[in-house]
């Protein structure tokens, strides 16, 4: 059964998970103990203080209720098998978990590996802004941030391609993964369209018990293939003053978002700007963590965290007004959250960013790449297109693709 929720988002999610909590299994440690699995777009900002731009071809928001589910964890080599009951006896409840126990048992799937790759031939690709274009918008973001109307514009444009031919979402996201693995990694599928990530950033999660940890990445390095020149550009991004400015400004955005929900004095910096270090590139990531106040909706912190303060820069309610104005257009699902809602109170949600967002058509399908980063007074707007170039590699050479000529 699908259902249209024309109420505001939030509010609805408040009454739909944000206040209830049931318990975990006993012996069970994954955070997700069914409930909603999905994604929060970007435009749902126009509910946390952003204006409203016309809606992207994908819905702001999609999510599934799982009152069923199996849960794998490869690590371990094990399956649990989860669905809701009132200790009442339920033989259709019996009937799935045999079923699902026989498929996790019997199960002759390939390894991963062993899927043919998405594309027999690369997509190709266009962007949206040209390099000249772009970089006028980052002279623009400039001049705005001179005039003291923000510190920090995190600008974005996208890559997008049309496939004359059915894509398959599970193919591509493979594709994505053996390129670039990221520990947000995700493919959720819809009828219509499907997101494929290799997001490395976490958004927001919240505990059972009532912890908070976001994780901002700010500031990027490519990796070099040769192991002197790789530690240099490690070693680069460490030491850059203008890198750390902008993970520090994030910080203290997300220090006070999380202050409005946490216990007084429990918001911490457990760690600052420290390199991690993924397939294609090093980046700069932060760790704030809070204990939530009892009694506080859950939905409520997502509200106010939301967008993430590293997909728009900071101040965050002006700064969002001036990227509507220099982009122009709905970044859709790209900038906005994906990941999981439990019912134990638990959520762990993803920045939507190393992202393809397949939309299935009817002769093929559209694909699209949102990519972009931040803009200080001491960005240099070449610098900072090669930044872009540096962030879509991991995606493009997943799918055997490259960035577009963009005089």
């Amino acid at each position: 059964m699908t259902t249209r929720i024309r109420e505001p988002f939030f509010r609805w999610l408040d009454d739909a998970w944000g206040r209830r909590v049931v318990r975990r299994p006993d012996g069970y440690e994954c955070g997700f103990a069914l409930g909603w699995l999905g994604h929060l777009g970007y435009e749902l900002k126009r509910e946390t203080g952003g204006s409203s731009l016309p809606s992207s071809p994908v819905p702001d928001a999609a999510l599934i209720f799982a009152g069923r589910a199996v849960v794998l964890d490869h690590r371990e080599g094990t399956a649990f098998l989860l669905t809701l009951t009132d200790g009442a006896s339920d033989p259709e409840c019996g009937d799935w978990l045999a079923t699902a126990r026989k498929a996790v048992l019997d199960n002759k799937q390939p390894a991963p590996e062993a899927i043919e790759r998405a594309f027999t031939e690369p997509p190709v690709f266009e962007a949206r802004d040209s390099r000249a274009g772009y970089l006028d918008k980052i002279r623009e973001a400039q001049e705005q941030i001179t005039d003291g109307n923000t510190y920090e514009v995190c600008l974005t444009t996208s890559l997008v391609s049309s496939v004359k031919r059915p894509v398959d979402p599970l193919a591509s996201y493979l594709s994505l993964r053996r390129a670039s693995p990221a520990p947000f990694g995700h493919l959720i599928r819809w009828p219509d369209f499907a997101v494929a990530s290799t997001s490395p950033e976490r958004f927001l999660k919240i505990d059972a018990d009532g912890g908070l940890r976001a994780e901002p990445i700010k500031g990027t390095r490519g990796r070099s293939p040769d192991p002197e020149t790789d530690a240099g550009l490690r070693r680069d991004l460490t030491a850059s003053l203008k890198d750390r400015a902008e993970n520090i400004m994030i910080v203290d955005l997300l220090r006070n978002d999380l202050s409005h929900h946490a216990v007084p004095g429990s918001v911490t910096v457990s760690r600052l700007c420290d390199v991690e270090t993924y397939a294609t590139v090093h980046q700069l990531v932060s760790t704030i963590e809070a204990k939530l106040k009892p009694g506080t909706s859950r939905a409520e912190v997502i509200a106010s965290a939301f967008p993430a303060g590293s997909m728009t820069g900071a101040p965050k309610i002006s700064t969002m007004a001036i990227l509507d104005h220099l982009e122009g257009r709905a970044r859709g699902v790209y900038s906005g959250a994906a990941g999981y809602l439990s019912l134990t109170g638990a959520a762990d949600l993803a920045v939507v960013i190393r992202t393809l967002v397949i939309e299935h058509t009817d002769d093929g399908a559209r694909l699209s790449l949102g990519v972009g980063g931040a803009i200080t007074a001491d960005s240099v707007p070449a610098e900072e297109w090669e930044e872009v170039r540096t962030k879509a590699l991991g995606v493009l050479s997943g799918l055997g693709a490259v960035f577009p000529d963009a005089p």
